[in-house]
């Protein structure tokens, strides 16, 4: 889980907005089945999902 939010933040630190929403897209999965299996709360993983959404839309 920890390599696809760190491509997300890569790709929204580059300001490439396509990549960083390629990025998000692999990400979301990941991170629910983190919280599904127990690693994260499921709160805090779909707060994280939420706030990779929002700056990746800023990003336009």
């Amino acid at each position: 889980m920890r390599t696809f939010v760190r491509k997300v933040e890569e790709a929204i630190a580059s300001g490439d907005k396509s990549a960083a929403e390629s990025a998000l897209r692999d990400a979301q999965p990941e991170i629910m089945r983190a919280a599904q299996k127990g690693v994260i709360h499921k709160n805090t993983a779909s707060r994280k999902v939420s706030r990779f959404a929002q700056r990746v839309k800023a990003l336009a």
